[in-house]
């Protein structure tokens, strides 16, 4: 039987939840720099962008201590739903936010959140029980130890979801280099992986390639030119 784990992220059946990436919450994780945090926050929400893959976010009493969601969700990608709670801790308890997700039609989920041991696994857990696939993006989700964030992880797979990072999501919702926005996805991967720039040159034959540019083998030819003028 095919399950999350044994299937690709498709852009066509995908829909990104954002849960809780809240200024104050952000200061008590432990797990990684926070600005490395923010930045892959920053980088799903771009890829659901150029990819035409909704988002749906929410925050937990942003007028308290949690505060505000941090502006990278909605700068980058500005067609995001959010829904507000009333106190509820597990997203998915939220008659708005099940509705939000189910109105897209998609059966595929993309979360990540703060703290992952309840932001991400709560609602993942939730929404496993109701037939959805479910993908952890790790890297995009904060905790408040490296113990914790362990913990989650293989509470997660325990429960079937499908644990990820932000690169994997970006790959998979691209799917291929031969496309027009093929330099807004290298830029994409450069900022998820600074060295990753020279994969923007290669792209840009290999789309000249696939729309009938010149070579069937761009990536191979221009390899080669680099090895003879050497």
């Amino acid at each position: 039987m095919s399950t999350s784990a044994t299937r690709l992220i498709s852009a066509d059946d995908a829909v990104l939840l954002m849960v809780d990436h809240q200024s104050g919450l952000l200061q008590v994780v432990r797990d990684s720099p926070i600005a490395e945090l923010r930045n892959n926050v920053a980088a799903l929400a771009k890829a659901a962008s150029l990819a035409g893959v909704p988002v749906v976010a929410t925050a937990s009493v942003p007028a308290g201590t949690n505060g505000p969601l941090i502006p990278e969700i909605f700068e980058n990608a500005p067609h995001t739903r959010y829904v507000s709670r009333q106190g509820q801790i597990n997203a998915w308890d939220v008659d708005d936010f099940r509705d939000a997700v189910a109105a897209t039609g998609r059966r595929t989920l993309v979360i990540a959140g703060i703290m992952t041991s309840i932001c991400v696994v709560e609602p993942t857990i939730s929404a496993l029980a109701e037939g959805y696939d479910v993908y952890a993006v790790i890297d995009a989700s904060g905790a408040y130890s490296e113990a914790s964030q362990r913990i989650s992880i293989a509470r997660l797979t325990a429960a079937g979801a499908t644990v990820v990072d932000t690169e994997a999501v970006i790959s998979e919702l691209q799917h291929t280099w031969a496309r027009e926005d093929y330099a807004a996805w290298g830029a994409l991967h450069s900022q998820v992986i600074p060295s990753y720039f020279a994969a923007a040159e290669l792209a840009g034959r290999a789309t000249e390639e696939a729309i009938g540019g010149p070579g069937a083998d761009a990536e191979v030819k221009w390899a080669a030119a680099q090895t003879r003028e050497a």
